[in-house]
């Protein structure tokens, strides 16, 4: 933790204290705030929480990098720098991973699943910093024209705390192979992890002095500045279609280029020639795996009616025998949700639905386990609706609530699934491969599993229809919001001269 917490002497006491990376170096611009363990509810360091000021610190030295390193014209430097990154961050893997499920309360097998997906994203991004190029044609004889790819400026990446070092490197990846500088805004709720993450970055000196500044804030003023700035031209941000409406709109005053990837409801269709044997534990997971905070969770089962009985009892027992706990305990199945406000917040959800005439498969809730009491637990809830206009339905939960309902065709099924805001993502399940193109080919959404969920892979583009974002990351496409496109036009001779 030394490298993570730098020695900080205060009036009152010699501590240590979480700290901001700007411009090279650790700056503790703010007031100070103390991050807390979901888990438990104890301590566990204080930080510096930023704002407005910190952020426009970042900016200014992002900018001056842009502007006076050899950063955005040296590909090579980029992928070396990169490379570099993947192998500091998968020398300290454990290390970060164990802080982070502190802090956020993952179960150390998630956090290290999870963080194990940065090494790999970097080493892409290194090789297609090498292959980064534009085009040449001969519009007409004697004319040649060059289209050049340059990067835009500052970028501006703003992170959720359900995954915010993997999501961060999502963003940055792609920035820096495309050349840009960067300033990532990072949230309180997990600023220990956000300073370790910086440490690791300071250690590859090739993105020190201003091309990577990271700062850390509970509020939103500095995001705020990185979205009305007019050096940042281009803001990548991943949270809550609520926020990312409210980045479109302040940033269609600057013109701005944004990538949102925003909130999903995951449908999960399963019909009734599907492999039973496996959706009920893959389902599990896509609603347990980091306590159903994640926009993809599998939170809308739709199950064909043959088989409708049988994969609600399957459920019912799996969810039913979830074992909640710490994140360092080897025993546990599913971590705490982030807070014991967001606990309260999904269990008025629940209730809600309840109310409306949803029927109660599994009631899970607050933890009632005395050893889990200081904690913010809450057992997964599976409930039945015939009424897809009910907001558990509609609506993003961001916990552990699963709904289902009946269906009896293909068509039907398809309606369900896409009569909705959002658009992230979706799973189909079925022993038959035509109905699974098929299917596939009519969703409205940006990613679709067939007999499968959660599977991303760096190659392959990610990102959401209708409400669920713009843009996206990953694959060949993720490079482009951090591009300019660059017509130049020559006429070299005059023909038949």
């Amino acid at each position: 933790m030394a490298t993570t917490l730098e020695p900080t002497v205060h009036a009152e006491e010699a501590t240590t204290l979480a700290r901001h990376w700007v411009g090279g170096a650790w700056t503790d611009i703010g007031v100070r705030s103390t991050s807390h363990n979901p888990a438990t509810g104890e301590a566990l360091g204080d930080f510096a929480d930023g704002g407005r000021e910190a952020a426009e610190k970042a900016v200014a030295a992002a900018r001056i990098a842009f502007t006076g390193s050899s950063w955005r014209n040296d590909r090579k430097l980029r992928a070396a720098a990169l490379s570099q990154l993947a192998d500091r961050f998968e020398a300290r893997l454990p290390e970060i991973a164990a802080l982070f499920s502190s802090e956020n309360g993952k179960p150390i097998p998630e956090a290290m699943f999870e963080l194990g997906t940065v090494a790999p994203k970097l080493r892409y991004w290194a090789a297609m910093a090498l292959t980064l190029q534009g085009r040449a044609s001969e519009p007409e004889a004697g004319r040649l024209s060059l289209v050049i790819r340059q990067p835009i400026g500052v970028a501006g990446i703003i992170t959720p705390w359900n995954a915010p070092v993997a999501l961060a490197i999502r963003s940055l990846a792609p920035a820096l192979a495309a050349g840009t500088t960067a300033v990532i805004k990072m949230p309180g709720q997990t600023a220990l992890t956000n300073a370790l993450f910086a440490s690791i970055l300071a250690e590859v000196p090739a993105l020190g002095g201003g091309i990577v500044n990271i700062f850390t804030e509970s509020g939103s003023e500095g995001a705020r500045f990185l979205v009305e700035s007019t050096d940042v031209p281009v803001i990548s941000f991943t949270g809550s279609t609520h926020t990312g409406r409210a980045i479109a709109a302040a940033g269609a005053a600057k013109l701005k280029r944004l990538g949102l990837e925003l909130g999903g409801k995951t449908p999960m269709i399963v019909f009734d020639d599907a492999n039973l044997s496996m959706v009920v534990p893959v389902a599990t997971a896509a609603l347990t795996t980091f306590a159903g905070q994640f926009c993809m969770t599998g939170s809308r089962l739709l199950v064909q009616e043959g088989v409708a009985d049988q994969v609600i009892a399957g459920l019912t027992a799996s969810l039913s025998a979830i074992r909640l706990g710490p994140g360092n305990d080897a025993e546990t199945q599913m971590g705490p949700l982030i807070d014991k406000a967001g606990v309260e917040r999904v269990d008025g959800l629940v209730e809600a639905a309840i109310t409306a005439g949803a029927r109660v498969l599994v009631r899970g809730g607050p933890s009632a386990d005395p050893r889990l009491a200081a904690g913010a637990f809450y057992h997964p809830t599976f409930l039945e609706i015939d009424d897809a206009s009910l907001p558990i339905v509609r609506d993003e939960t961001f916990g552990p609530v699963l709904t289902v309902q009946r269906f009896r065709t293909e068509a039907e099924a398809i309606r369900l699934a896409n009569d909705s805001d959002y658009g992230l993502a979706a799973s189909i399940w079925s022993g038959n491969a035509e109905r699974l193109f098929r299917v596939g080919r009519e969703l409205e959404a940006g990613t679709i599993w067939m007999n499968n969920w959660a599977m991303i892979y760096d190659e392959f583009e990610e990102g959401g229809f209708k409400q669920s974002g713009l843009g996206r990351l990953n694959g060949a496409s993720g490079i482009d919001a951090f591009l300019e496109y660059k017509h130049l036009a020559l006429a070299p001779g005059i023909v038949g001269e």
